[in-house]
């Protein structure tokens, strides 16, 4: 089963890389949240991963606990683990995070859950072009709607969207076939979030030197 253990309690979730998102978001009890958006992505929790999360506007490293990956080398890693306070020497597990697939891919990832929080799709018709001063967490453009999805506190969620207009989507979010061959940042990509647009491609942004050599060493 790819959500391999769930613990209420502890607020932490462990599932295997290749989870789809909202698998994971179907595992959850009320009240409890990961550390992403209700939307598919490609590439499920390790593409999430490795393109350093999605639609956030906290640290998104933080939230990952534990990672263990199998690097380009063929070996296993296992970085970080199930508690917050687990680091000693290097923190590869905020090295995994944002690598792009360099460092290898995710084959299981242990999360940390948040309670208290929400989550909000709305539409209408309208394009990318008019969405420079919304701070939603993220927006795309698709079939001549224009959506926008913020989560967080229920009162932020409320504010962010209430004056956009439009109509609530309660249908899961698919974002996949925006990216058949691969979603990487861009400037004018097709989906945007807090930090910058996403687009369809496959190449991945190139790796400095120094993160070249911790990924030869691996």
């Amino acid at each position: 089963m790819p959500v391999r253990k769930l613990s209420p309690r502890d607020q932490t979730l462990i599932a295997s890389g290749d989870t789809p998102l909202l698998e994971i978001y179907d595992a959850l009890p009320p009240g409890l949240y990961p550390p992403f958006p209700p939307v598919e992505l490609p590439g499920g929790l390790n593409g999430l991963l490795v393109r350093g999360g999605f639609g956030q506007n906290f640290f998104f490293a933080g939230e990952i606990l534990g990672v263990t990956f199998q690097a380009p080398s063929g070996r296993i890693v296992r970085a970080g683990g199930q508690v917050v306070k687990n680091v000693q020497g290097y923190d590869l597990t905020r090295l995994f995070i944002g690598s792009f697939g360099h460092l290898g891919e995710a084959q299981e990832v242990t999360l940390r859950l948040r309670p208290g929080l929400s989550a909000r799709h709305v539409a209408r018709p309208g394009s990318l072009a008019e969405v420079k001063e919304i701070r939603a967490r993220f927006v795309w453009e698709a079939e001549g709607q224009l959506h926008l999805m913020h989560f967080g506190h229920a009162r932020e969620v409320d504010t962010m969207l209430g004056g956009f207009g439009g109509q609530d989507v309660t249908a899961p979010a698919d974002l996949r076939p925006l990216f058949p061959v691969g979603m990487n940042p861009g400037d004018d990509g097709q989906v945007r979030d807090l930090r910058f647009g996403w687009v369809n491609a496959a190449a991945r942004p190139e790796m400095p030197t120094l993160f070249g050599k911790v990924a030869a060493a691996l």
